[in-house]
């Protein structure tokens, strides 16, 4: 059983390894699709009395929008047209042409410049940089480096493929996808911590047995914790993903594949990569001299 234990975590961390080439070459390729909160342009809101198809509401606005739009679904009978600067700028008077002329209500209208836009993209990268710094950080200060390393690429990991999900399914990175991944990293962090600790605990306390063996203890210890918060973590994040509708879609999306992979990462990097970088109990014994250990042992 150890052994397969071994096996299934190198092939674990293998694949880990994979998929991060895999996503950074779906993100270098397709790109992040940046929603209307970082690229400006022209936002209009209404509701409609009776419900209506997504299709065939578009049908109805090709006769008042001539310029590229994206329609998007807020609520029960409420819908949002997007458009960019340059083609909100050539359509300028539809919105009120398509209110006169229907029974829609008007709920919203509103302009983002593109100062606003770029304002927030480095905002939001500042606010990622900050993040990840300070956790690496704290990792540092809490941890040998082995496992320190780990836990830093397990959240690159978590967000590299988050991001090539929202690149790959063409899901718009809005402020609510910022905030799901500012809280993918804490949850990675968190799974990390928890089984770095057992991991250290279990070295310290045995440091004649082999590191591997202990890593699959650690693991087996925390795995239930694990799989408990994570199921009811995904549970919570279903139900929004269900009820809330539009508006959080991508936000729920976001924190369900930061779930998913952070949950793997936490066994098959953080807890797998340490044993190939070199840990041993080694790295836990003190090398005192012997005016300190004399000190130590003085009452």
């Amino acid at each position: 059983m150890p052994n397969s234990m071994n096996v299934v975590r190198r092939i674990g961390l293998m694949l880990s390894v994979l998929l991060i080439l895999v996503s950074t070459s779906v993100i270098v390729i397709d790109g992040v699709k940046l929603g209307q909160d970082f690229t400006g342009g022209y936002v209009s809101e209404f509701s409609v009395m009776q419900p209506i198809s997504h299709n065939e509401l578009k049908e109805r606005l090709n006769d008042y929008i001539h310029s590229p739009y994206s329609l998007h679904e807020r609520a029960h009978n409420q819908w949002q047209v997007y458009q960019t600067p340059e083609n909100g700028q050539a359509d300028v008077d539809w919105f009120e042409q398509w209110l006169a002329q229907t029974n829609a209500v008007k709920l919203d209208s509103s302009f983002l410049g593109a100062a606003a836009g770029e304002e927030l993209i480095e905002q939001g990268s500042m606010a990622l940089l900050f993040a990840t710094l300070a956790v690496m950080f704290y990792l540092a200060v809490r941890f040998e480096w082995r496992l320190s390393l780990a836990a830093t690429l397990a959240l690159v990991h978590d967000v590299l493929l988050t991001l090539a999900v929202l690149s790959f399914f063409d899901i718009e990175f809005t402020l609510t996808v910022l905030a799901a991944i500012l809280a993918i990293i804490g949850y990675s962090l968190n799974d990390s911590i928890v089984i770095g600790d057992k991991i250290r605990e279990l070295i310290q306390a045995q440091p004649k047995r082999k590191v591997a063996q202990l890593i699959n203890e650690a693991l087996a210890a925390s795995m239930s914790r694990t799989l408990i918060t994570s199921l009811t973590t995904l549970g919570t994040i279903v139900s929004i993903w269900w009820l809330a509708g539009a508006p959080l879609r991508g936000f729920a999306i976001t924190l369900f594949t930061g779930v998913l992979v952070g949950t793997w990462s936490s066994i098959f990097i953080s807890a797998t990569l340490p044993q190939f970088l070199g840990l041993s109990s080694q790295n836990y014994t003190r090398d005192d001299s012997e005016e300190v250990k004399r000190q130590l042992a003085e009452p």
